[in-house]
């Protein structure tokens, strides 16, 4: 349903009544019957209705073709029956049936009827002598032009406003994917991780109860990081550097008896880059955590000025044959690619698994990411 007010909708109708001016002078001034004043200004009311019906339709999209055309006949016959009948005072309503088949019929038909329209007022002139007024059927010409041009111009309006709203739909989609993805990679690395030391915990409770303090203290702090990440990701100021991903990588890993090799200087790196190389450190703990039964890890970081290249590698089971990659590393591959960089995933020169990001440290514009 069009939201606009009806008197909107026929607001570009109303400048056009002006003319109507003519037609009631006519009547008025003119010595004629009763009978026939009343006809004609019966006849002139219904016109004037029906026409101002035709436009509130037309520009507010809220009639099918069949009703509108039916509304458009109306018009153009009272306007031609009154403009033969009466005379040239009557002829300007000639203008007001181009203005409405101008606005309301298809682009094919709306020259022919309006030629046709222009057409008949010329002949109403003609026949009864006043040449004078033959800019009437000049005007109806005129009068047509404008009104397409006004339609064209809210036809581009309505699409300008079709389009925008499909933004902000894309925008709010966008948005909450971004969401989602952020949230299953802090929730996925510190779930794997509270799981894990709480299982350990649970195995140490009763033969070493102090180490079993200390894993269930290392539970509790991760689970409060946790909170204040995801409070932090639902504020939309989620920055996970990368450094601070590869201690987080030490401390779970180291507590799960895998040996971790990492990084001795974390170089200096780019915003965006430095928090999407945490996302891959993350990302790749917890899976080496989950499935790989690795016993060691390797990270390495390295950049050239150009670009910045990651590299996670254990000597665990290594990638399954018919395994598609998870939801996390999609999104991982989604986040890198954003930034022009690649992720790739698979199995290592020597054995097990390797996940390498690389990730150009210039900014890339706007639908050139590879």
């Amino acid at each position: 349903m069009d939201p606009r007010p009806r008197w909107y909708r026929v607001g570009w109708a109303l400048p056009w009544l002006l003319f109507q001016f003519f037609p009631v002078a006519d009547l008025v001034s003119t010595d004629r019957p009763v009978a026939v004043r009343l006809v004609a200004g019966a006849g002139l009311l219904v016109f004037t209705v029906v026409y101002l019906d035709v436009f509130r339709r037309a520009f507010g999209g809220s009639c099918r073709t069949g009703s509108l055309l039916g509304r458009l006949a109306v018009v153009a016959a009272l306007g031609v029956a009154l403009a033969v009948w009466l005379g040239p005072s009557w002829a300007g309503l000639l203008i007001y049936v181009s203005a409405a088949l101008a606005a309301a019929l298809p682009t094919r038909w709306v020259w022919p009827a309006v030629v046709a329209a222009a057409a008949v007022c010329a002949a109403v002139l003609v026949l009864d002598g006043e040449r004078s007024l033959l800019i009437l059927p000049v005007l109806c010409l005129l009068t047509a032009f404008a009104l397409r041009g006004t339609r064209h111009l809210v036809s581009v309006n309505a699409e300008l406003a079709e389009a925008r709203e499909e933004l902000a739909r894309n925008a709010v989609a966008e948005e909450r994917l971004r969401f989602a993805r952020d949230l299953h990679d802090l929730l996925g690395h510190s779930l794997s991780l509270i799981a894990l030391k709480s299982e350990l915990a649970g195995r140490l409770a009763e033969a070493d109860p102090a180490r079993a303090r200390a894993e269930m203290a290392d539970v509790e702090a991760a689970a409060r990081r946790a909170l204040a990440e995801v409070r932090d990701a639902v504020s939309g100021y989620r920055q996970v550097s990368c450094a601070q991903a590869l201690a987080e990588a030490r401390s779970a890993l180291s507590g799960a008896g895998i040996a971790v090799r990492l990084p001795t200087r974390v170089p200096a790196l780019p915003g965006p880059v430095d928090a999407a190389l945490g996302w891959v450190v993350r990302e790749a703990t917890t899976n080496v955590l989950r499935h790989s039964g690795a016993r060691s890890v390797t990270v390495t970081l390295t950049e050239d000025g150009t670009e910045a290249v990651l590299t996670v590698a254990d000597d665990g089971r290594g990638p399954a044959d018919d395994t598609e990659p998870g939801s996390g590393l999609t999104g991982l591959a989604e986040r890198v690619g954003a930034l022009g960089g690649a992720l790739t995933g698979g199995a290592g020169r020597d054995g097990g698994y390797e996940l390498r990001a690389v990730l150009p440290l210039a900014p890339v514009p706007a639908g050139a990411a590879r």
